[in-house]
């Protein structure tokens, strides 16, 4: 499967955009065979997940069942354990959290005809409390089909991830929502503050498959337990990069430590 980027997209252009609006496109990232190949994967993964007694619905995320949800992506098929590490992902992810970050969750998300939005929310908000001042979260989102707001393309608020609290909110945030359009095989990167929902899908028949990886700083606890989520043989086959953003390793939140311990000793050896 090829995974490489292809000449096309812009990552500076794209670059620019997420610090202006909090979230930017970046068109067919994925060529066409491997966009089909992830989202057969996809399909597959999503019958083991229930296969193996995963709920697809869940009441408190989504008002009805045409949402299908799957989690530990990485768990349970490769070519997900791949994918989360994609270079242009990683790419984007460093450019807004620096080298530090950890691989927080890898979900997917399938908007079948008929479903309807979540609360509106920001995913920072989720696992840090306010004031939001600083990006601590990213997600690169993976659209496996083409996105469009009749196939329930998520919803944004261009400029929210610059809101520091709830305070911000305006009283009808969801009329400032708009849908991003993205071919089949593109990325879409969200700063963790940008708040959003997912959208309805008022088509008749067209399915809308979005994979969602959540990355933040590595202080941030991980919204899984990736040592109790993964199988030990996974664990065991995976790469070491792969093992470390996962926070596999018996080292846990240090890093911030230990670059303020070389930073005070440091001043004190000046003259």
């Amino acid at each position: 499967m090829n995974m490489s980027q292809s000449a096309a997209p812009s990552l500076s252009a794209c670059r620019a955009m997420l610090a202006k609006d909090g979230v930017c496109v970046l068109p067919r990232v994925l060529d066409a065979e491997t966009t089909a190949a992830l989202r057969r994967s996809l399909t597959e993964t999503a019958e083991l997940y229930r296969q193996k007694g995963g709920e697809t619905f869940l009441p408190y995320l989504d008002p009805n069942d045409r949402n299908i949800r799957v989690f530990n992506l990485i768990g349970l098929h490769p070519d997900f354990r791949k994918l989360i590490l994609h270079p242009t992902a990683v790419s984007l992810v460093e450019d807004l959290l620096g080298d530090g970050f950890m691989i927080s969750n890898f979900t997917a998300n399938i908007a079948l005809p008929g479903s309807a939005s979540m609360a509106l929310h920001a995913d920072q908000a989720l696992v840090a409390p306010a004031p939001w001042l600083e990006p601590w979260a990213i997600n690169i989102i993976w659209c496996l089909d083409d996105a469009n707001e009749a196939n329930g393309a998520t919803r944004y608020i261009p400029g929210s991830h610059l809101w520091q609290s709830l305070d911000d909110l305006p009283d009808d945030p969801m009329a400032l929502t708009r849908a991003f359009e993205a071919p089949a095989g593109s990325i879409v990167a969200m700063d963790g503050r940008t708040w959003h929902t997912s959208g309805a899908n008022v088509t008749k028949d067209k399915e809308r498959a979005l994979l969602f990886g959540y990355y933040t700083q590595d202080f941030i606890r991980p919204q899984v337990n990736w040592n109790v989520l993964l199988a030990p043989e996974t664990i065991a086959a995976l790469p070491a990069d792969l093992f470390n953003k996962l926070g596999l390793g018996p080292s846990a939140n240090s890093r911030q430590g230990g670059a303020l311990l070389k930073a005070m000793k440091d001043r004190q050896l000046q003259p």
